[in-house]
C-alpha cells in the first residue's frame, strides 16, 4: 500500500483547498450554534419546556456524535471533497425545513439532518491536512481550522441573532439553507482530495473491518476520545444551548449582553488557535499530559463561577469565556496523536472516533440540564439557584471524561513499555560476531 509523500512546502493551491474546506467548517459551526442563541424564541415557536428544548441539541450532536465513524469511513473511502458537499446540501435541506415548519418533531427531524451533515465538515478538514500540508505543520493548522471554525459561533452570535430578530425565524434559519447551497458550489470547484498526481483515495481504500478494528483496538483513539470529552463538553453546552437561557435567566443580562459575551468566546477561540497549536507541537507526545493538566484548570475554573449562591456578573462569565475559549482548543490534541500514530488509511476514521467524545458527553449533558432545571424550577422561571443545581451534573460526567483521558493514557505507557521490553530481549537474543 502506497502513500504519497507528505507536501515539503505550503503552496498556494494547498491553502485554496484547505481555506475552502475551512469555510464548509464555518458555516457547519454556524449551523451548529445558530439554535443556541434562537434558544429562548424556540420555547415560544413550539410551546415547549426546558427539557424537550434540550432535546433538540442532545439529538443535533448524538447524530453527529454517531456519524463521526460512518463518515471518516466515507472520507477515508471516497474522499473529502464529495462527502463535504453531500454534508453541506444535507444541512441545507435540515435549514429551510426548520426555518418553516412549526411542528415539534419536523423541528427534530431538521435538526437531525443538520447533525448528520455538519458531521462531514471537521472530519474532511482534518483528513485533507496530511496530503497538502508538511507535516510538521499540521499540528499548527489543526488549531488554525478550529480557532477560524469557531467564527462561524461569531456569526451566529452576531449577524445570525441580528436577523433573526429583525426578520423572524423563517427568514434567518431559510437564509443558512441558501448559504449551504451556494457552499455546495464552491467545494466542488475549489477543494482536491490530494495534490496532483498522488491518488489517495484510491491506493488508500481498505476494509471496513480493518478500519474499525484498527481504531476501536487503539488506545489512541480513545486517547483522543476521552480528551476531546474532557476539553470541549462546557464549550458545546455553553454554545449550542444553556449559554444564552443562563446569562439572560440566571444571570439576568440582556439578550445583546449575552450575545457579545458569545462573540468574545468566539474572537478569543480564533486567537487562541496558533498559540495552542505552538504548544501542542512544542509538547509533542506529552501533549495529551498538558491536555489534561489544562482540563483541570478549566473544571476548577468552572467550578469557582458556580461557588456563589448569587448570580454572577458580567466581568465574571466573560473571563470565564476567555479562559474556556483558550482550553477549548486542547481538544485537537488528540487529533494530533491519531494523525501521527495511525496509518494515514484511517486517520479520517480514527478522527472521527475521537472527534465522538465531547459530543456523546454533551448529548448526555444537555438533556440532564434540562431535566434538573425543571425539576427545581416547578415550572416556574429559571434562576441561578437552578443553574447552580443543574450544573452538579455537568461537573459529574465531566469528571468521568477526565479519568478516562488518564486511564487512556496509562494504557499508551504500558502498551509502549512492554514494546521497549520486547525489544530488549531481541536485541539480547541476536547472535553477535563472538558467536
Amino acid at each position: 500500500m502506497s502513500y504519497p509523500d507528505p507536501r515539503e512546502v505550503v503552496t498556494r493551491k494547498a491553502l485554496i483547498v484547505w481555506g475552502t474546506a475551512v469555510l464548509a467548517y464555518i458555516i457547519a459551526i454556524l449551523g451548529r450554534t445558530s439554535f443556541g442563541v434562537a434558544g429562548v424564541e424556540a420555547i415560544d415557536r413550539f410551546g415547549v419546556d426546558a427539557s424537550r428544548i434540550a432535546v433538540f441539541t442532545a439529538v443535533q450532536v448524538g447524530v453527529y456524535a454517531f456519524c463521526q465513524i460512518p463518515m471518516g469511513l466515507g472520507i477515508d473511502r471516497f474522499g473529502p471533497r464529495r462527502m463535504l458537499v453531500a454534508g453541506a446540501l444535507v444541512m441545507a435541506i435540515g435549514q429551510v425545513i426548520l426555518g418553516f415548519t412549526t411542528n415539534y418533531w419536523v423541528a427534530i427531524f431538521a435538526r437531525i439532518l443538520i447533525g448528520g451533515g455538519d458531521a462531514s465538515a471537521f472530519l474532511s478538514v482534518m483528513r485533507i491536512l496530511p496530503y497538502w500540508f508538511p507535516i510538521k505543520k499540521t499540528p499548527l493548522f489543526t488549531q488554525f481550522s478550529a480557532s477560524l471554525g469557531q467564527f462561524g459561533q461569531f456569526l451566529s452570535a452576531v449577524p445570525f441573532l441580528w436577523l433573526l430578530n429583525a426578520q423572524g425565524w423563517t427568514i434567518a434559519f431559510t437564509s443558512l439553507g441558501a448559504i449551504g447551497v451556494l457552499l455546495c458550489i464552491a467545494i466542488w470547484v475549489a477543494v482536491e482530495d490530494a495534490p496532483e498526481g498522488a491518488s489517495a483515495t484510491k491506493t488508500e481504500r481498505v476494509s471496513l473491518g480493518y478500519s474499525l478494528k484498527t481504531v476501536f483496538t487503539s488506545a489512541t483513539c480513545w486517547q483522543a476520545f476521552f480528551i476531546h470529552y474532557m476539553s470541549m463538553l462546557s464549550g458545546i453546552l455553553f454554545a449550542l444551548l444553556w449559554g444564552l437561557p443562563l446569562m439572560t435567566l440566571g444571570m439576568g443580562l440582556s439578550t445583546s449582553t449575552a450575545g457579545m459575551v458569545l462573540m468574545i468566546f468566539s474572537l478569543v477561540t480564533m486567537c487562541a488557535g496558533p498559540v495552542m497549536g505552538w504548544v501542542s507541537t512544542r509538547a509533542g507526545s506529552t501533549r495529551d499530559t498538558v491536555a489534561i493538566i489544562l482540563a483541570i484548570f478549566h473544571f476548577i475554573v468552572w467550578a469557582i463561577f458556580f461557588s456563589s449562591e448569587e448570580p454572577r456578573g458580567l466581568v465574571a462569565v466573560i473571563m470565564v469565556n476567555v479562559v474556556m475559549a483558550f482550553l477549548t482548543l486542547s481538544s485537537n490534541y488528540g487529533f494530533d496523536q491519531v494523525r501521527e500514530r495511525l496509518p494515514k488509511s484511517v486517520v479520517a476514521t480514527g478522527t472521527g472516533m475521537g472527534n465522538m467524545g465531547a459530543f456523546l458527553a454533551a448529548m448526555v449533558a444537555s438533556q440532564v440540564v434540562g431535566l434538573l432545571l425543571d425539576h427545581s424550577s416547578h415550572g416556574n422561571a429559571f434562576t441561578w439557584a437552578d443553574f447552580r443545581y443543574a450544573w452538579v451534573a455537568v461537573f459529574i460526567i465531566w469528571a468521568i471524561g477526565i479519568i478516562g483521558a488518564i486511564v487512556s493514557g496509562r494504557m499508551i505507557a504500558r502498551s509502549a513499555k512492554k514494546a521497549e521490553h520486547h525489544v530488549v530481549i531481541v536485541d539480547e537474543q541476536a547472535p553477535t560476531n563472538d558467536d
